[in-house]
């Protein structure tokens, strides 16, 4: 199936990441984050990317992947506690109910509480975290991110 070919009624599978999937998610990631925050500085290669997403991602976050009936991966969202620390979508995945998918199985794996931060000109990522309940809890000038770039630390909790 190229790129393109996704049909919005195609078949979505869950699945946890294995130690495999670090090429497929890297470019993924490297991938969404190009087409999706044009402006955000390159602050790695994409070997040092590889290696963050082979030997600090998968083996210190709850990963899962959402991917075709094929396994092409389409997205794949990292737990850390509470904290959701990525989530990302292929390009030509956006908009296909696939983040709403991750995101309620993240709830799933952390019912009670989740936060994350999301960079303040991401306007579409901020608009889909709060269509589904977050709350913008605080503001950062963006001295705490390698991109240096102003970012909004989100929050949802089970109650409200």
């Amino acid at each position: 199936m190229a790129p393109n070919d996704l049909a919005p009624d195609s078949r979505v599978e869950l699945r946890g990441a294995t130690a495999e999937d670090a090429g497929p998610l890297t470019r993924l990631f490297l991938d969404s984050r190009a087409a999706s925050m044009p402006y955000l500085p390159k602050v790695h290669s994409d070997e040092d990317t590889l290696a963050w997403m082979t030997h600090v991602v998968l083996p210190g976050t709850t990963v899962r992947i959402a991917e075709t009936g094929a396994g092409e991966p389409l997205g794949f969202a990292s737990l850390d506690g509470t904290e959701l620390e990525h989530l990302y979508l292929r390009p030509d995945a956006r908009r296909r109910g696939i983040g709403s998918l991750l995101l309620a199985e993240v709830r799933e794996l952390s019912p009670e509480e989740l936060t994350l931060y999301v960079f303040q000109r991401n306007t579409d990522a901020r608009a889909f975290y709060e269509r589904h309940g977050f709350t913008a809890v605080g503001f950062d000038d963006g001295s705490r991110n390698e991109e240096r770039e102003p970012d909004v630390r989100y929050r949802w909790t089970a109650h409200g």
